[in-house]
């Protein structure tokens, strides 16, 4: 049975949510700011950073606008 990665890199998470890795950085260094993404939830492993899919997901629906 293939085990399929709970998690992405930076870079894949950038793709995945479609902003730039400049702005996730800025998110993880910074903290929440005005006129700024809210920043988003990471895993940090000794030096990597990590990104859940399902964390992403949730974030995404946070920006969510239903009429």
């Amino acid at each position: 049975m293939p085990i399929t990665s709970r998690t992405l890199s930076e870079k894949e998470a950038s793709i995945y949510l479609g902003v730039s890795r400049i702005t996730l950085r800025q998110g993880r260094c910074e903290g929440r700011r005005d006129n700024r993404m809210a920043p988003v939830p990471y895993l940090k492993l000794g030096r990597k950073i990590l990104y859940l899919v399902e964390d992403l997901d949730a974030y995404l629906l946070t920006y969510r606008v239903t009429l």
